[in-house]
């Protein structure tokens, strides 16, 4: 269990772990039935480098997230967070350092990404875009079942014949996530992913994401700009400032969490605080 803040900063410029954990509690026993449970994948990152041209986004990210293990990563528009999330899904190519997921040989099925539009081919029902994510097994006998089970997941049986122009923009996401889910990854990236949901639709789908997470037992990564997200959501919270992690901040509250209580406020105005001091420097 992680029990410390880890960094790439000076440790003269590290937040105390008490400011970020206010009364947290250990769930030991929860944590290590997961971990039995996990099908997902470990993460390793060294001395990860990502520039564009002059500018260097990443400057030395090291990393490790234990498999199953759920992280979100906040920090500011353009600190490089969004960067970190298409490197690790192998969507860039990364400039120096390395990333590795074990001793496990990765197939392209087992990292997915989920991103903020739906990204749904208008032109195919629903059940044959969840079927996209089956990438090489879509002409497989069980494609439809598979595509099935997976709506079955978000709670849409009742949409596989509808067409995407008659969805919402929550059920969209939800299509989307089924794609996702349809190949069982191991490693399951989520790029802002609820971003442009109304407030209600976005707390039932977090509570979606934590509910098919803690039943497939995936390793999930989200990138976030909702710190109370961020904490309602992860095991840790990584704080991205210029292109390194500034903090890293283990969330030992039990599951599931009750949004808007004491324990998540204290957490969540502690990351703040760090937030907008950066921005302040800035």
């Amino acid at each position: 269990m992680q029990t410390a803040l880890r960094t790439s900063l000076p440790e003269t410029e590290l937040a105390s772990r008490a400011s970020f954990a206010p009364a947290a509690r250990v769930v030991r026993e929860e944590r290590q039935e997961r971990q039995v449970q996990t099908s997902g994948l470990p993460l390793s990152i060294r001395g990860l480098r990502k520039s564009y041209g002059d500018n260097e986004v990443l400057r030395g990210i090291d990393l490790h997230i234990p498999a199953g293990q759920f992280v979100a990563i906040v920090g500011k528009s353009g600190c490089g967070k969004s960067t970190l999330l298409r490197l690790i899904a192998g969507l860039e190519k990364i400039d120096a350092g390395s990333i590795s997921f074990g001793d496990a040989a990765v197939k392209p099925e087992d990292i997915r990404v989920m991103f903020q539009e739906p990204r749904l081919l208008p032109w195919a029902p629903v059940l044959s875009n969840v079927e996209v994510g089956l990438g090489r097994d879509r002409s497989s006998s069980d494609a439809d079942a598979r595509a099935e089970k997976a709506l079955a997941e978000v709670g849409l049986t009742d949409k596989r014949d509808q067409w995407p122009s008659v969805l919402s923009g929550g059920q969209k996401q939800r299509v989307a996530l089924a794609r996702a889910l349809v190949s069982n990854p191991r490693v399951l990236a989520f790029d802002e992913p609820l971003g442009a949901l109304d407030a209600l639709t976005r707390i039932s789908m977090q509570r979606l994401l934590e509910r098919v997470w803690r039943d497939q037992g995936f390793t999930a990564i989200l990138v976030t700009h909702d710190v109370a997200e961020a904490v309602a959501l992860a095991d840790r919270v990584l704080v991205i400032d210029e292109g390194r992690i500034a903090h890293d901040v283990t969330v030992n509250l039990a599951r599931p969490r009750e949004r808007g209580s004491a324990e998540l406020a204290g957490l969540e105005g502690s990351i703040l605080s760090h937030l907008l001091s950066a921005d302040d420097r800035t």
